[in-house]
């Protein structure tokens, strides 16, 4: 049985909450901690994907308003602000290599499960049926794996690589953003109004029992805090890293 650190449920800004994605990727990469993290964004705020050009936060005059950052991983935008982030940490090593479906898959398949048994029922998006239903923003891209409610994506994910590590983060729209009013979320579209809280607890369980996991609370080390504060400054809050493209 394999063990995960469970972080406490926090509220930081993007620049925050991508640095502290970025030392969980570090620990699993260096130190082989496996870590699950769930966060949201103390304002609303537009992510985008690490290839992304910067210019496109103009693309419309509300997302051009809120505070933003890059990613480190890829895809497009995301409006953070009705919604609930994890991310999740793997270590190299062979015993946490999926097999047959990716982690995208598997995890989205554990959040489904958790998300029908709150009342919100959703399905996976499969080969064939992808589509793009507008510019920029990534939940307007239905990919397979992506989660949709009422035939509209309410889950999606990204991943980036470090030494054979895994970080796999993804958002939860709980509910329609006044900055993105084209995309409904759990809420309007099934009815079904869900804390972070409840929701986060309840896929960590699913989670926990469907890979036969140990997840166990923890918090940040030592050397976890000072490498957060280092991507924080470096990258997170420098134009650089967010204005590179």
């Amino acid at each position: 049985m394999h063990t995960i650190r469970l972080l406490p449920l926090e509220t930081a800004s993007g620049p925050a909450n991508m640095a502290a994605d970025e030392a969980m990727l570090h620990s699993a990469a260096e130190s082989g901690v496996a870590t699950l993290r769930w966060y949201q964004w103390s304002e609303p705020t537009l992510s985008l994907g690490y290839f992304q050009p910067a210019s496109d936060r103009f693309a419309d005059p509300r997302l051009a308003t809120l505070a933003w950052v890059r990613r480190a991983t890829g895809g497009s935008a995301l409006v953070h602000h009705h919604e609930i982030t994890y991310a999740l940490a793997l270590p190299p090593s062979l015993d946490w290599q999926p097999r047959g479906e990716s982690w995208a898959c598997r995890v989205h398949h554990a959040i489904s499960a958790a998300l029908a048994s709150l009342g919100a029922k959703t399905r996976a998006v499969v080969c064939g049926e992808e589509r793009k239903l507008g510019p920029v923003l990534c939940f307007f891209h239905q990919t397979p794996g992506d989660l949709l409610a009422d035939s509209r994506k309410v889950v999606g994910s990204a991943q980036r690589k470090q030494k054979g590590a895994l970080l796999q983060h993804g958002g939860i729209l709980l509910a329609r953003s006044e900055f993105a009013p084209d995309l409904p979320g759990i809420r309007e579209l099934t009815g079904v109004t869900l804390s972070p809280t409840t929701l986060s607890e309840t896929i960590t369980q699913r989670l926990a029992e469907t890979f036969h996991w140990q997840i166990t609370p923890g918090n940040w080390t030592a050397a976890e805090q000072i490498l957060k504060q280092k991507f924080h400054t470096e990258r997170y809050t420098h134009p650089h890293w967010n204005e590179k493209r």
